[in-house]
């Protein structure tokens, strides 16, 4: 299986590599700094650099049966690799860090508006969240207000790990209902936003260090999406 370097640190560009196996449905690695699509995140995209200067492009990132695959942009282009060479695996890091700042944006939401969350979805230049919620009891200025204000803040956001039988003794930590927590390798990660005083849920994706990296914030919509589901959009103010 792939070594997940973004689990620890979501700040690495790159990262030499080893292949595994390389074919038109994906490129797998040894390790990578590459996130997966998962959890509402998008796969990340950029690049490989070959030892002999040529370069193929990565245009998304899935979780595969043997390790996380990296899907090239023409898939052909998997041919010049074969397993045991070394590459250099290189993010589209603007687009990665704005997927980090919403995803940790998505948090600070959750952590404001009452009600179980039933799904989720983070891209480049927004974000959303659908609430289990009867009625909404705030404007979306006043939601704005709430989320700017953590962000100023600049409270830290960090991750620490729980084992699998700690995560099931504490079911309350699960606020999302369409994703189950990463549970399964023995360990769940826990992401902490202001030492817990804000937000504290399990999260196998990348955020940013602190909130204030986000910056600015907009309610874009707050939807009704059925009788007890409202949909709130955020996005960048710049």
């Amino acid at each position: 299986m792939t070594e997940e370097l973004f689990r620890t640190d979501s700040y690495l560009k790159d990262c030499t590599a080893i292949v595994v196996s390389a074919g038109p449905e994906g490129i797998v690695l040894d390790r990578t700094v590459f996130y997966p699509m998962g959890g509402g995140q998008p796969g990340d995209s950029g690049e490989l650099r070959l030892a002999d200067g040529r370069t193929i492009r990565i245009a998304d990132t899935r979780k595969g049966e043997t390790g996380i695959l990296h899907i090239p942009e023409e898939p052909e282009a998997a041919s010049a690799l074969a397993p045991g060479d070394a590459v250099t695996a290189v993010l589209d890091w603007e687009r990665r860090h704005r997927h980090m700042r919403m995803h940790t944006a998505l948090h600070l939401m959750c952590a404001s508006v009452p009600g179980d969350v039933t799904g989720g979805q983070v891209a480049a230049d927004k974000g959303r969240l659908d609430f289990d919620l009867p009625e909404v009891t705030f404007t979306k200025e006043e939601l704005a207000d709430r989320l700017n204000a953590l962000i100023a803040a600049d409270h830290p956001v960090s991750a620490r790990w729980i084992t699998d039988a700690e995560m099931a003794a504490q079911p309350d930590l699960v606020r999302t209902l369409s994703v189950k927590p990463p549970m399964g390798a023995g360990t769940v990660r826990l992401i902490s936003v202001a030492g817990d005083a804000v937000d504290l849920q399990p999260c196998g994706g990348t955020h940013v260090a602190r909130t204030g990296e986000i910056g600015p914030l907009t309610v874009a919509k707050i939807e009704n999406k059925g009788k007890q589901n409202r949909r709130i959009t955020i996005a960048f103010a710049e």
